[in-house]
């Protein structure tokens, strides 16, 4: 289960890669850690356009999942999208695809400790997107917050490469490395744009660093 990742690129490459033509992001910083319920780019279908915006990470829990509890923080990992939970946003205008440059695994050590490794497509960590949904939604995300209305994402899982499974058996994100990927997912219809729900190939993903809370630019 994928709660953290990097974003180490500008946003005109993500435009440039994603196509998109509007950009509401105002000065994109570079993002060497980001958490879950963190505001993170995504880039969405908005008005006929492709648009670079910001969302926060988790999208709605379920419902039997938040009885007794006054918040819900959102769900960061879809990967059961026969539910009718998920299925309802699985249209191209809650697609979306989200940026990044490296995600992290929890690796579980024999003394208990569970430091992260990081994963991308190569040394030189270059651009790619996880294939998510997204939807403008009103909740208590934080109680010191009480309720808000926030564009919220999340992202597919799939089954692990043989990359990721010695670090996490259960799951890796579903990651778009093309265009016409990218072009598939956030157009194309919902039977159409889910086979893309698979491993990323065993040699298009390597580690690039242990144990680290954020992972920056490939020159650090």
């Amino acid at each position: 289960m994928c709660n953290l990742y990097s974003l180490t690129k500008g946003q005109q490459a993500i435009r440039e890669l994603a196509d998109a033509m509007r950009d509401s992001t105002g000065n994109l910083p570079i993002m060497p850690g980001i958490f879950p319920d963190y505001a993170a780019p995504i880039v969405r279908n908005a008005d006929g356009a492709r648009e670079l915006a910001l969302a926060r990470w988790g999208m709605p829990t379920p419902s039997f999942a938040l009885k007794g509890r006054n918040s819900d923080p959102g769900v960061t990992n879809v990967r059961n999208v026969a539910s009718p939970h998920w299925r309802r946003w699985l249209g191209p205008e809650c697609r979306c695809v989200v940026p990044f440059t490296s995600f992290s695994e929890n690796e579980l050590l024999a003394d208990g400790s569970r430091p992260p490794v990081w994963f991308a497509l190569d040394e030189s960590r270059p651009l790619a997107f996880f294939a998510g949904i997204w939807k403008r939604w009103t909740s208590v995300r934080k109680v010191k917050e009480g309720e808000t209305t926030n564009d919220l994402f999340a992202f597919l899982t799939t089954e692990p490469n043989a990359v990721v499974a010695p670090i996490h058996p259960k799951a890796m994100p579903v990651i778009l490395t093309t265009r016409a990927e990218i072009d598939l997912w956030l157009s194309a219809p919902a039977k159409e744009a889910l086979a893309l729900q698979k491993p990323l190939p065993d040699n298009a993903l390597r580690i690039v660093a242990r144990g680290q809370k954020q992972d920056g630019p490939a020159s650090i």
